[in-house]
């Protein structure tokens, strides 16, 4: 496998070192490498004086690692199993001290905590717990650079005159991802592109990694820093200047004859609504979809009931608007026209009266209008007007007296 061009001095801190000879499910044939534990991945070397790798395995996808108890004449005792998620790995240590001691470090490493199940000196537990702190530090570190990479990032705008965010102006193979993922990216999906952009481990600047094949994997990185007047430069020999991220991309492409293509990813979205529930009679689970058919529109709410102004001088509507719509005209009531009510005329005096057979009375004895007036009936002289029962009463008494007087002289 050929070699990628990757000094010691670019790696993470070393946690444990030694010979091991590895042997994958792929690949039938053993060797013997030198190998130390870099962060979480092993890095394998020809020689322990080498300064480049040649191998590299990343421990990010681990399942487990135990004893490999599997007879082999080619192998001693002090045998391990490694398991990831694309491939089976034997290993080999030269004594079983050896192999607890890496056991250890790679499931401290793993699982950033001392493992307890292993037969191993107080020293060298303490080795392990250093080994943790040191990697939960490092990751520490990682975490918040890429977090400010992201969040400070940004460039000069030359027409404007000030600072717009590079991240809305991303090219389509920007990733926000780390050195080693990226590598790992580009080996999953080679099919889709070989280039892609990432920020720098300094949070301040941007760096182009590009994989591919020539008797293995040929990885390549190139740094690309930010220029203050605005643009960028990619760190070469002979720096190349470009005006935007894109334009880095595309002198890539352009400098290779199309070799480098960038890595697009394209992310799927469901088209219906999915979710899972529980029967309720058998308690089984069942996945349903949600209906997609717009939501009824929502009536708006009834207005209040207006309050009417009880004040005299105040209107029964709280706008004059209210009060146009809902005004009626009042028109005085009138009342019938009637005939002035004549006073009562008490009277002056009471016609004579006669007497029929028999004690009754007889209506009074109309006088013609043109009779000349005589002594009789000349009217008499007015007296003062009596109330009505007392003027009855004396002109009956009168009457009376004269009727009794008449009867006496005819007898």
């Amino acid at each position: 496998m050929r070699r990628a061009q990757r000094t010691k001095s670019q790696l993470p801190p070393v946690y444990y070192e030694g010979f091991l000879e590895k042997r994958s499910f792929k690949n039938k044939t053993g060797r013997k490498f030198w190998t130390e534990l870099c962060g979480n991945s092993l890095f394998f070397y020809n020689h322990s004086k080498d300064n480049n790798y040649v191998e590299k395995q990343d421990l990010s996808t681990f399942i487990s690692l135990t004893d490999d108890p599997s007879l082999d004449r080619k192998l001693d005792s002090a045998r391990l199993h490694l398991r990831i998620e694309d491939d089976d790995i034997y290993l080999a240590a030269p004594s079983l001290e050896a192999r607890e001691l890496w056991k250890g470090f790679i499931l401290s490493i793993v699982k950033l905590e001392v493992p307890t199940t292993l037969n191993l000196l107080p020293g060298q537990i303490h080795m392990l717990r250093e080994a943790v702190e040191k990697e939960t530090e490092r990751l520490q570190d990682i975490a918040e650079k890429a977090a400010s990479a992201q969040a400070s990032i940004t460039v000069a705008s030359p027409d404007h005159g000030n600072y717009l965010s590079v991240l809305s102006e991303m090219p389509a193979c920007f990733q926000r991802v780390l050195r080693e993922d990226a590598e790992i990216l580009l080996e999953k999906h080679k099919g889709k592109g070989n280039l892609l952009l990432r920020p720098s481990r300094d949070g301040n600047s941007f760096a182009v990694t590009t994989r591919q094949d020539f008797n293995g994997p040929v990885v390549r990185h190139y740094r690309v820093t930010r220029i203050p007047d605005g643009g960028f430069t990619i760190a070469l020999d002979n720096p190349v200047h470009c005006t935007s991220l894109h334009e880095v991309i595309d002198y890539l492409m352009e400098k290779t004859g199309g070799a480098l293509k960038p890595l697009i990813l394209e992310h799927t979205y469901e088209e219906s609504i999915e979710y899972v529930t529980d029967d309720k009679e058998n308690g089984e689970k069942s996945v349903r979809f949600a209906s997609s058919s717009p939501l009824p529109p929502k009536l708006p709410p009834k207005p209040a009931p207006k309050k009417k102004n009880s004040g005299p001088d105040n209107n029964i509507y709280q706008n004059s608007s209210d009060e146009d719509e809902h005004s009626v005209e009042v028109r005085p009531l009138t009342l019938p026209r009637t005939s002035p009510v004549r006073p009562l005329v008490y009277q002056m005096s009471v016609p004579e009266l006669q007497i029929g057979p028999g004690g009754a009375l007889l209506p009074p004895i109309a006088r013609p209008r043109s009779a000349s007036v005589t002594a009789e009936t000349k009217p008499r002289t007015p007296v003062k007007p009596l109330p009505v029962t007392d003027a009855i009463s004396h002109s009956l008494n009168e009457e009376l007296k004269k009727k009794l007087k008449s009867i006496a002289v005819s007898e």
